[in-house]
């Protein structure tokens, strides 16, 4: 793949609120090094946007360094774009080819209304992990939370839970919206743990109970949100969290 900058046609996704209607816009960007991240291209065009008095492209966006999870931008059809396990930030401008058009779009969901443009409300995963996405007990201090021994499996697998990010790619690449990877990822962290132990039931109860609420959709089987997770947050989640709410629910009729 050739080195050189590229000049390309980005296909935009505008949108002023969730209420407005929304369309493509197109825009040609030139002289784009392969050494660029997306969204450091975004940069340069919003720079030549604002300098011609018009409306830059809103866009999230923080750590740029794939840890945060702000970088929802759906690109050719896949979340963060082409590359596998990367976030949005982290993919690079010579993913692509001189000549290219790209189209760019923002997380479809009815439960991540747009704020605009590029930019979708995702305040739906920060009351899932309110419903129970954490451990109130007294766990102690970093001394005696290590003087509990934990099998090495079952370490990793918290360990590799806890590597979501909460992006929100597993949402958008479901053609039914469902938000069960991430949800499954959040369970299956605190439930392999000792410290996870006590709220064990109620928090998968009131996670599930708030996914549902909040208009996610059913889990297609597909597994199309394990392929398209930039961490690659295994679909065993979700085994173990619906393992988790059947023994919950069937200890709460008892």
């Amino acid at each position: 793949m050739s080195h050189e900058n590229m000049n390309l046609t980005l296909k935009v996704w505008r949108q002023k609120n969730k209420d407005a209607k929304g369309n493509f816009e197109t825009h040609q960007v030139k002289e784009v090094s392969p050494d660029m991240s997306f969204l450091e291209m975004f940069d340069v065009l919003n720079e030549r946007l604002i300098t011609e008095g018009k409306d830059p492209i809103a866009f999230d966006h923080d750590c740029r360094e794939g840890i945060c999870g702000m970088c929802s931008m759906f690109i050719d059809g896949r979340p963060h774009g082409p590359v596998k396990g990367v976030t949005t930030c982290q993919l690079h401008m010579r993913s692509f080819k001189d000549g290219d058009t790209v189209v760019v779009e923002p997380w479809r969901s009815a439960a991540f209304p747009v704020v605009k443009d590029l930019a979708v409300n995702r305040s739906a995963f920060d009351r899932i992990i309110a419903a129970g996405g954490f451990v109130s007990v007294n766990t102690g201090n970093s001394k005696d939370a290590n003087n509990i021994l934990i099998p090495k499996d079952e370490a990793d697998d918290a360990f590799n839970a806890a590597a979501c990010i909460g992006c929100g790619a597993c949402v958008a690449t479901c053609k039914n919206g469902s938000a069960m990877l991430f949800v499954s990822a959040k369970v299956s962290q605190l439930a392999l743990l000792p410290q996870g132990q006590v709220e064990r039931e109620n928090r998968v109860l009131g996670m599930v109970a708030q996914m549902d609420e909040e208009g996610f959709g059913t889990c297609t089987v597909t597994g199309a949100c394990e392929v398209e997770c930039p961490k690659g947050i295994s679909l065993e989640n979700i085994a173990r969290m619906n393992r988790e709410y059947v023994a919950a629910s069937a200890k709460k009729k008892d």
